[in-house]
Formats: C-alpha cells, sequence, structure tokens
C-alpha cells in the first residue's frame, strides 16, 4: 500500500503495537482510514477497503469528506455535522455510530490527533466496523428471547392453572388429586429453574465469566452416579455400558460443573439415540496435555455430517423439535472454561460420539 511520502512512519503512533513491533495496517481486522492536517487520505487499509467495496488507489491522496461521503440516518452529512478540523480545539474525536456510507450501513469513530490538547488536527483516524456481526448477535438474541418466552410460558401456565384450580376448590379433590397436581406443579417449577440457570450460564459464557471452582473429581465415580440415575428412572441397566480405565491421573475440576456436562451428554444419548449407550474414562497423557477423557456414544442414526460443526451453536436442536437447543452450547463453553477440548464424531456402531478432554488442572479458582 502507498502511504504517499510520509510513509506508514507518518501514521504509525494511530496504530498499536504489539511487543514493541510495529503492526502493518492490513493486520488490523478493522477498518482503519487516516487522514493528514490537509484533510487527504494518506492510509486506507485492506479491511477499509473491503468494508466500503472500494479499492485503495481510488481513496489515498483525496479528500476524506469525499473519499468517505459518510450520512448519519436522517440525510446529514457526518463530516459537516462533526467538523474534525474547523470545530472545537477540545474535541478529541466522535464515539463509534452507525453511518450510512453509499446506501451500505457502517459503525465509524473518530479519533482527532493534536500535537497538543488545544492544537490543530494533524491527523484524523477513522476507524470502520461492517455491520454484518452486530445482526447476527442481534438476531441471536431476538431468537434467545422468544426461545425463552417459549418455554416459560408451557410450565408458568400450568403453574398458575393447578395453583389456580387448587386454591378455588381445595375441598373437592382427593389428597391423590391433589399430591398429582402439586407433582406436577414441583416439575415446572424445576424446568423454569433449570430454564434460568441456563440462561445465567450463557451470559457468564458469553462475558468471559464462568467461574470455575476446582476440587478433586472422581470422574469414574461421577458417570456411575448419573447411570444409576437412568436406571432408576426405568432405563434398563443393560443398556449401559462403562469402561474405565485404571490408574487416572487426580483431575481439580469443578463437581458441579463437570455433573451438568456428563448429565446433559447422557441424556442426549438417552433420549435421541438408540441401542447401547456407552461412556468411556480413560487417561491422556499428552501431547498437548495430561489430564482424563470422556467418550458418550450411541448406536442411534448419529448426527448428519452436515449438522456436525453447528452441534455446540445456540439453538441447535437436529431434526428434534422442543428444548432450547441450548444445552451443547453450555457444555462446550464449561469444558473450555476447564481449559479442556470438546469434539463430536460418528461412533464405529453409526451413532453419535461425543468426546471431552479435561487437564489434570491445578486447585485454583478461575473466572
Amino acid at each position: 500500500m502507498d502511504l504517499g511520502a510520509g510513509g506508514w512512519s507518518a501514521v504509525a503512533d494511530a496504530v498499536p503495537t504489539l511487543g514493541g513491533v510495529e503492526l502493518h495496517p492490513d493486520d488490523l481486522p478493522d477498518g482503519l482510514v487516516v487522514a493528514d492536517h490537509t484533510g487527504r487520505v494518506v492510509c486506507f487499509n485492506s479491511a477499509a477497503a473491503r468494508i466500503c467495496g472500494l479499492a485503495p488507489a481510488q481513496v489515498l491522496g483525496r479528500p476524506i469528506q469525499s473519499a468517505l461521503p459518510l450520512q448519519d440516518w436522517d440525510g446529514g452529512r457526518w463530516w459537516q455535522l462533526t467538523d474534525p478540523y474547523g470545530g472545537l480545539a477540545t474535541r478529541r474525536g466522535q464515539p463509534e455510530r452507525a453511518l450510512l456510507l453509499e446506501g451500505r450501513e457502517v459503525l465509524a469513530a473518530a479519533r482527532y490527533v493534536r500535537p497538543y490538547p488545544t492544537g490543530p488536527v494533524q491527523r484524523l483516524v477513522v476507524t470502520l466496523r461492517g455491520t454484518e456481526a452486530r445482526r447476527r448477535s442481534e438476531r441471536s438474541d431476538a431468537e434467545l428471547i422468544a426461545t425463552v418466552a417459549h418455554e416459560l410460558r408451557s410450565p408458568l401456565t400450568s403453574v398458575k392453572g393447578f395453583t389456580a384450580t387448587l386454591l378455588a376448590k381445595w375441598e373437592r379433590f382427593t389428597d391423590d388429586q391433589k399430591r398429582l397436581m402439586l407433582e406436577t406443579v414441583d416439575a415446572d417449577a424445576s424446568r423454569v429453574t433449570r430454564l434460568i440457570a441456563e440462561l445465567l450460564d450463557i451470559s457468564r459464557i458469553d462475558s468471559g465469566r464462568l467461574e470455575v471452582r476446582r476440587e478433586p473429581v472422581d470422574l469414574a465415580a461421577a458417570v456411575r452416579r448419573h447411570v444409576r440415575a437412568h436406571t432408576a428412572a426405568g432405563e434398563p441397566s443393560d443398556r449401559f455400558e462403562i469402561r474405565v480405565a485404571p490408574a487416572l491421573p487426580e483431575l481439580w475440576a469443578d463437581p458441579d460443573k463437570v455433573d451438568q456436562v456428563l448429565g446433559n451428554l447422557l441424556e442426549n444419548a438417552v433420549r435421541h439415540g438408540a441401542g447401547t449407550v456407552t461412556i468411556e474414562v480413560t487417561a491422556t497423557r499428552g501431547p498437548p496435555e495430561e489430564g482424563t477423557e470422556v467418550i458418550v456414544s450411541d448406536e442411534g442414526p448419529g448426527i448428519p455430517e452436515e449438522s456436525m460443526s453447528r452441534v455446540f451453536t445456540r439453538f441447535w436442536r437436529g431434526s428434534r423439535r422442543g428444548g432450547t437447543g441450548l444445552g451443547l452450547y453450555i457444555v462446550k463453553g464449561i469444558v473450555e472454561a476447564h481449559n479442556g477440548r470438546i469434539s463430536v464424531s460418528r461412533a464405529a456402531s453409526g451413532g453419535a460420539e461425543f468426546r471431552f478432554i479435561l487437564p489434570v488442572g491445578t486447585p485454583a479458582v478461575l473466572s
């Protein structure tokens, strides 16, 4: 990229360095446009070219007002409204906002580089970002709201109906009828509690605040406990096969969250798989790290190849109906919060095979 006589050094202090190594403008993920003290463009990186749909040759050397005719949503010309070179001498820049560029929406922010606090603008640094990621986030948030509203409506309607009926007609029901209705209310309340817990987990995962409280965990014992819960609930004991390798390494992990991972994977295998559900617990000796590996597989139809890449995303339900589609997204977040890895593939039996590895870890708290 030709930056003119001043070269990249003319704008280098407007771009961060990494470990003292100067970054090239094309290394930046966001669009970067820099104008000199005369308002002419001296830097236009590849991200800006992609966002604006313009080649650098079309922009470099031109007045920034004509090279980037940004407008607000009311049709006002952004450069006239902000007046970077002739406006208030104390102004340091403009916060990011959505603007229009030749009919395309972009997110633009500006910084005014002055030689001293009230000096003239020596360089105008503009960052540009596309709006695709924001729109995807907005769609995902809207889908989350719609999913939560749908999932909450059914149990809350049930709770409201049964409690209202019991309060109005308590004496008309037998003890068995009362117990049945109260058990239904209790189950629906548990469903709401689980949904709220899922939402809190998603919030913490998305913000990087999922807390992992490490203590020694017997993973083999946890697997056996979950299998016993399924057999107590009516699943035949011969549907499960547990394989535990000897001499497993000591594992430091969050026992509640490990239970959450195991519970979700086993529930999926039982409900949506078929045949024998096999759980293998083995040691990994590296590389890349020492830890414990768990494989949960079934003999069902498995997951279509084209869906493998979406299994751990929000709202993935495959061909199934019902549920929030958030469970595997949370499972992945929990495993990664332990610095572990999780993957899905087709089992040798043809069903789905989920495999996760938890490193040995240390007795610490991560957040």
